[in-house]
């Protein structure tokens, strides 16, 4: 199946950029790994920022700044990359979770350990060096639906296997849905499979249920 869903030319150009925080980049990330088209679209916006640069004019070097550069790369070896890219998968091995996700989580999807929600679904924290986003994995059991909630800021949600609806769209492995704090809704996991997603947010959900609002602190969402 084809991705319907595709990323903003917004989001793209900030991943393309450098400038979001790593939960984000993630999920970008793992877009990208699925979907051939907006790869293409990154390599078109990389390329058109290369050919800039290449335009501009040359500008005499300050004193001092190669030995700079030099210092900056040295101390940076070595530290984790807050910008996680996008890695197509092998033709001959096709994994459930594609990296750089699969190496965020140490595995494929069969050898994780899997943190009851309740109602059947479950989720896992993913850890990361960003304290500005939230990114876990969540896992919706077949048929059933999410509790209806609002969002507090942006969320951004991947399909790495199964699919869901959110209204009238139907989300697969490898769409990509962007949510913000105009959007309260409540997707539902299609009955053929459980649906296995990853989901980065930057705020608490607002939930329209007073018990999950009572209890989601401890729940962390």
């Amino acid at each position: 199946m084809m991705v319907a869903h595709h990323i903003s030319d917004e989001l793209l150009l900030s991943y393309a950029s450098g400038n979001l925080a790593e939960g984000w980049s993630l999920a970008v990330a793992t877009h990208l790994a699925l979907c051939p088209a907006c790869r293409h679209r990154l390599f078109l916006m990389e390329k058109t920022a290369g050919q800039l640069l290449v335009d501009l004019a040359p500008e005499p070097a300050a004193d001092g700044s190669w030995e700079r550069m030099l210092a900056r790369i040295q101390s940076a070896e070595g530290t984790p990359t807050s910008q996680p890219v996008a890695v197509s998968p092998a033709c001959d091995e096709i994994p459930i979770l594609p990296d750089p996700l699969r190496t965020y989580l140490g595995g494929d999807v069969t050898s994780l350990k899997w943190i009851p929600l309740g109602r059947g679904a479950y989720h896992i924290p993913i850890p990361t060096m960003d304290r500005k986003t939230k990114a876990r994995l969540l896992r919706i059991p077949a048929g059933k639906p999410v509790p209806e909630h609002g969002h507090g800021g942006r969320e951004l949600t991947v399909v790495l296997t199964g699919s869901f609806r959110d209204g009238e769209e139907l989300f697969a492995r490898g769409d990509i849905e962007e949510a913000d704090t105009s959007l309260t809704h409540q997707p539902i996991a299609t009955p053929e499979q459980d649906c296995i997603c990853l989901a980065v947010t930057d705020a608490p959900l607002r939930f329209s249920n007073w018990l999950l609002r009572l209890v989601q602190p401890a729940l962390g969402i």
